[in-house]
């Protein structure tokens, strides 16, 4: 593998919360940390929690590193940081054999957040006589950015892929959702991914990435970042992947207490090389 193949990232990812009264007490589930598998190294890795502490630590029926956090009694601010440094190989978006736990008729199950609708099956009408397995997955992408144009603002993050069709509009998270729902309709095992994007313009971000992965007999697992018309590739870290957004959140939870509260992001996603001469 050339050096041109393969890319170090530097991410720093800081999520606050602040309550407008003390808790009394909470749980979240933590899912920052990339997984090592082909293609991704994980060279190291870092997750910290100020206003709660990490109970424990496992591997969910994903594969996906989880650590259970526990908020304190009393804190009106809790911060988890979660950084380190990744490398990762051009490999065109080919993860390879399934490596979690689930098998892989598990993935064709539709959920709450991918059901079938009269949208999304007439999405997927003209795309069930190819052939071909990977090309027909990077027309189900095209299709998807084509009849959902990428725009910040218009959905939620409760969203279904079926109203995210209806919506004709949609963030990472709702194409991501849809070509899931579709490649199932079309037969094809596939599953939501959360991770990170190196961007091109800038370093300083203000929320994660999300994109979909297709199984294709021969290949495995296959990403498709419909927001950005490509597969993976050194760009990107993969980090958490489930049935939908719901297996692959950054951060759920739940807490005890009276009022509101706030969340704010500070990430950063940086090669590393430039992170360290910043840091001179």
């Amino acid at each position: 593998m050339s050096t041109a193949d393969t890319r170090r990232l530097a991410i720093r990812h800081v999520t606050t919360y602040r309550y407008e009264h003390p808790v009394s007490g909470g749980l979240q589930q933590v899912r920052l940390t990339p997984k090592s598998r082909a293609g991704q190294t994980v060279l190291r890795w870092d997750t910290s929690v100020t206003g709660g502490r990490v109970e424990t630590q496992f591997e969910d029926q994903h594969a996906n590193r989880v650590h259970l956090v526990s908020l304190d009694e009393g804190a009106t601010e809790v911060v988890v940081t979660a950084e380190g440094e990744v490398s990762v190989e051009d490999r065109k978006g080919v993860i390879g054999a399934q490596g979690g736990f689930m098998p892989l008729w598990a993935f064709l199950r539709p959920t709450d957040r991918t059901r079938r609708g009269p949208g999304l099956l007439a999405l997927v009408r003209e795309l069930r006589g190819m052939d071909d397995q990977l090309g027909q997955m990077h027309a189900l992408s095209a299709a998807i950015r084509e009849a959902i144009p990428y725009a910040t603002g218009t959905t939620d993050v409760g969203m279904t892929a079926e109203e995210a069709m209806e919506a004709a509009t949609g963030v990472c998270q709702d194409h991501a959702h849809v070509f899931v729902a579709a490649a199932r309709l079309l037969e094809r095992p596939a599953r939501y991914v959360s991770g990170y994007l190196r961007m091109d313009a800038r370093e300083e971000q203000e929320a994660t990435h999300a994109w979909a992965e297709a199984h294709v007999d021969g290949l495995g697992w296959v990403g498709f970042d419909v927001s950005n018309g490509i597969s993976p590739d050194t760009r990107y870290v993969r980090v958490a992947t489930g049935l939908d957004y719901d297996d692959a959140a950054p951060i759920r939870g739940i807490r005890r207490g009276r009022g509101g509260a706030e969340m704010e992001v500070a990430l950063r996603v940086a090669d590393a090389q430039t992170q360290s001469q910043t840091q001179q």
